[in-house]
């Protein structure tokens, strides 16, 4: 057997191998490993069970910058927005934390209360876990939402003529981390995209009942990689419109930046935590009034592949990179 080093394949081949091993699904899980942000369980005649994890560290997931609350907040945010992904209601977190012996307990104290004011922020609340020895900071959290059978979101569903939208702002956690690793001044509020995101629960579940979105996730990764995500579950293309990505206001005014590089960081960087949904052409006005929306481009099929224009009409190819675990490079 050849020998193959993980940050070689990188995370989502990774994924791929793995589901495959793990295709095997119980009476009653309608979606399983690799197949979206949760796994979908049928638990009653009207709602689904939701369920993801997520792990996180020190070196590679907590900017040294981040105190011990928002490292709790960041641990509870990041499974949440899985939730709403799916266009589900959270019912619960668990938290399993590995600490170095050596860790202050008033640090672990913190970090709980930023698990526990994150979740309660969305109704919810840390129900259990474990705690363990680790050589360095390790935080996996399991949350739990539940869903009307008919309201369910999944990446699969987008088709030709859709409208693509995105909730906030694109690319501020990826200016903030880019600032913060080269000394650049940024507002509080461009900072706190990173340091403390927002899950977008309550707008996930708006979208959700009133039925005109066909696909959904999160912009954890990056547009771009979740772009790539929706087209291999929908088998669909896409057409961004360069000048519809929403800058924070904030960012736009940095003048360490120019708008090349902004417009770069709103697709390719990850941490912001928005979503990312196809919408029903007919139902974009509905959807558009809940506010904090923005449509940014529309489905094509799927031989059009993933593109953007730019605002002097030339239209570019979407890379697929973006923020992906395992990997040594192209990593943003």
């Amino acid at each position: 057997m050849n020998y193959i080093p993980v940050s070689q394949l990188g995370e989502r081949p990774l994924i791929s191998i793995l589901s495959t091993i793990f295709h095997e699904l119980p009476d009653g899980v309608i979606s399983g490993a690799g197949a979206d942000d949760c796994a979908v369980i049928d638990i009653n005649e009207s709602s689904y069970l939701v369920v993801t994890t997520d792990m996180l560290h020190r070196m590679t997931d907590f900017p040294k910058q981040m105190s011990p609350w928002q490292i709790g907040w960041m641990s509870a945010a990041v499974n949440l927005s899985d939730i709403a992904a799916m266009g589900a209601r959270p019912t619960g977190l668990l938290a399993a934390i590995g600490l170095p012996r050596d860790t202050d307990v008033s640090f672990v104290e913190e970090i709980a209360r930023g698990m526990r004011d994150c979740t309660r922020k969305y109704d919810t609340a840390v129900i259990g876990g474990d705690i363990d020895t680790h050589d360095e900071l390790t935080i996996c959290g399991t949350a739990l939402g539940t869903v009307s059978k008919g309201e369910l979101l999944t990446r699969k569903g987008a088709r030709v003529g859709d409208k693509v939208c995105v909730t906030g702002y694109a690319g501020s956690a990826g200016v903030a981390l880019y600032a913060l690793e080269n000394g650049i001044d940024v507002p509080d509020s461009v900072l706190k995209a990173l340091l403390q995101p927002m899950p977008r629960i309550r707008e996930a579940m708006e979208l959700a009942s009133l039925g005109h979105v066909t696909s959904m996730m999160d912009t954890s990764d990056g547009i771009a990689m979740s772009l790539y995500d929706l087209s291999k579950a929908s088998g669909v293309g896409f057409r961004l419109q360069e000048k519809a990505l929403p800058l924070q206001p904030e960012v736009e005014e940095l003048v360490s930046f120019d708008r090349v590089t902004l417009n770069s960081m709103s697709l390719y960087t990850g941490g912001d935590f928005e979503l990312i949904f196809t919408v029903r052409p007919e139902g974009i006005e509905e959807v558009l009034n809940l506010g904090n929306i923005s449509m940014i481009g529309e489905v094509l099929p799927q031989e059009r592949s993933i593109s953007i224009q730019k605002s002097d009409g030339t239209v570019l190819q979407v890379e697929r990179k973006g923020y992906e675990q395992l990997k040594i490079a192209d990593n943003t």
